[in-house]
């Protein structure tokens, strides 16, 4: 089950409707459906139709959201961040069957983008929202590894903080051993969706591709879940306008500039904050875990970690200003230091005591990193 290319069935009836969002980070969004006999209903008929997002990134737009965090359930959140172990290969315990009678959004959710959120979102016009995405890839295709965009212990914070878009349901995410799956033929794969699982409905973006060697595209997607009785939703792909998106090369034929991992990674590696965020949705936030043999070391007003400890990826080396970092259960404003090994969090006197780490057990640090350009 592989992103890439693909095409989608258009209906000419049209059917303008607003998003019940608006993203502080200034990315503005307009979709226009091209819809058969849909009304996004919990009562719905199999829908083979396709749905025209062009939500855009803009990079004159301004952030404004704070690097702030006053939830309880984000303490909680970060316990259980700790009690994971970081193994692409968990799967939740509550299985597949919990998906039954829902309506899955179908992808690679390495980012948890704005793109993605998108899917998450036409999902829960119909129902519940699920993501579905498979894992192992890389060893299975040979690609070579790299650390993930979100750390997984950090990706049920984002998809709570989705549930405001999605009906105020947050997104469930459900994930299969991609080496259980990858000779499936494309109709085989439907077939699961509808016979092993019960899925009411899937959504997919217009790019993407499904079974044994990427045989399936969109739609195929379509007139397969047509054929088995599923509701069918492509979207289009959201566009990055961001006028320093022209830097963000790629030798894929198939990017067009829209918003993808790919060019997450990219941002990231260019250092560039802001445009992070605008591709996010979010703030980007950095967590370190200590193992046995890794120290966090500290000072009263500064504290370093090295980069062994990182659970997903980092910007590039440079200093970055308007950053976050959580302590227990205090948030210190704070700049970031990264250089070849190591991660420094610098504070101001006045925002840090002589206690700020004196009480704290040191063992997972969250930095946030606000939108200033290094």
């Amino acid at each position: 089950m592989l992103a890439g290319g693909g095409g989608g069935c258009r209906v000419s009836i049209s059917l303008h409707h607003r998003h019940r969002h608006s993203h502080s980070l200034g990315i503005y969004s307009s979709t226009v459906a091209h819809l058969s006999s849909c009304s996004w209903s919990l009562n719905f008929n199999p829908f083979p139709y396709r749905i025209h997002s062009t939500t855009t990134v803009s990079s004159s737009s301004s952030s404004s959201v704070a690097c702030s965090e006053s939830s309880e359930s984000q303490l909680r959140i970060l316990s259980t961040c700790f009690s994971q172990q970081e193994d692409d290969h968990e799967v939740p315990s509550e299985g597949l069957s919990s998906m039954a009678g829902g309506v899955v959004a179908l992808g690679k959710f390495d980012a948890l983008h704005i793109g993605h959120r998108e899917l998450a979102i036409q999902a829960s016009k119909v129902g519940p929202p699920f993501l579905l995405s498979f894992i192992g890839m890389a060893e299975v295709l040979g690609w070579e590894p790299g650390p993930p965009i979100v750390a997984k212990c950090d990706r049920k914070r984002v998809l709570s903080a989705w549930a405001p878009y999605c009906g105020n349901m947050a997104p469930a995410e459900f994930q299969i051993e991609f080496s259980s799956v990858r000779h499936l033929s494309p109709r085989e794969f439907v077939e699961k969706l509808s016979k092993d699982i019960g899925v009411r409905g899937v959504v997919a973006g217009e790019n993407y591709r499904f079974g044994y060697k990427a045989a399936g595209d969109a739609a195929e997607l379509v007139r397969l879940c047509e054929e088995y009785g599923i509701g069918a939703c492509i979207i289009n792909s959201v566009m990055d306008k961001n006028k320093l998106s022209v830097n963000i090369n790629s030798t894929n034929s198939k990017d067009r500039g829209q918003v993808s991992s790919t060019r997450v990674r990219r941002a990231l590696a260019m250092g560039d904050m802001k445009y992070v965020s605008e591709l996010l949705g979010r703030h980007h936030r950095l967590i370190l875990k200590a193992k046995d043999q890794d120290v966090f070391t500290c000072t009263n007003h500064k504290l370093s970690a090295p980069k062994s400890c990182l659970l997903n990826l980092a910007p590039k080396e440079g200093l970055y200003d308007k950053c976050c970092i959580f302590i227990g259960d205090k948030l210190v404003q704070c700049r970031v230091v990264i250089d070849t090994g190591h991660i420094h969090v610098e504070m101001d006197e006045t925002s840090t005591s002589s206690s700020t780490f004196g009480t704290q057990d040191l063992k997972l640090l969250r930095i946030e990193f606000g939108d200033s350009i290094s």
